[in-house]
């Protein structure tokens, strides 16, 4: 009797990018941060490194510690699978690369300084696409805009007023994105 029987590979595009993060996070935990610096960390840095182009989307697989990890892929692993089947392993490939890239090419657009990593634009991607899982013919989801606003002014108001190492930026960017893709692929 193999135990592999009774588990399934259900969501190939989130359960591989958990793994990936989370061998991601071991490694870079032994590296001593190093790993993360190097290929999972987004910030401004030499046009002609090729390394710099490559961070634009890598930088949603690095994480600083566990608890930002674990933050990130509590949401991510229970509002995931349901996105991947609403809109297809395909399509969620597509939307998280495309929201890595514009979160990392906003930020090295913006600030000279600012170093960012982890999934939580992802997270707030996922979030706001999975308020069009039920939508109708027609009618805009009231769970859509409440989602929508608390996430929103929530990060608009953490971003003015609070001061710490979170992109509040890469929220937005990931909530807007989200907003864009449920659009986009609902009509």
């Amino acid at each position: 009797m193999n135990i592999f029987n009774y588990f399934g590979y259900n969501s190939l595009v989130i359960l591989s990018f958990f793994f990936i993060s989370f061998i991601i996070l071991i490694l870079n935990f032994c590296t001593k941060d190093f790993l993360n610096k190097l290929l999972f960390s987004c910030y401004r840095s030499s046009i002609f490194n090729p390394l710099t182009y490559i961070r634009l989307v890598t930088h949603i697989f690095g994480h600083v510690s566990w608890s930002h990890f674990m933050n990130n892929f509590i949401y991510i692993l229970l509002i995931g699978p349901m996105v991947e089947e609403k809109y297809g392993s395909i399509n969620l490939l597509i939307m998280i690369g495309i929201c890595a890239f514009v979160t990392g090419l906003i930020n090295n657009m913006l600030f000279k300084n600012k170093m960012i990593l982890g999934a939580s634009g992802i997270v707030f991607m996922l979030i706001v696409l999975s308020s069009f899982v039920n939508i109708e013919q027609g009618k805009i989801p009231i769970t859509l805009v409440l989602i929508f606003l608390f996430f929103i002014v929530n990060e608009i108001i953490q971003g003015i007023f609070k001061k710490d190492n979170v992109s509040h930026l890469g929220h937005l960017i990931g909530a807007i994105c989200g907003l864009i893709f449920g659009i986009y692929l609902f009509k």
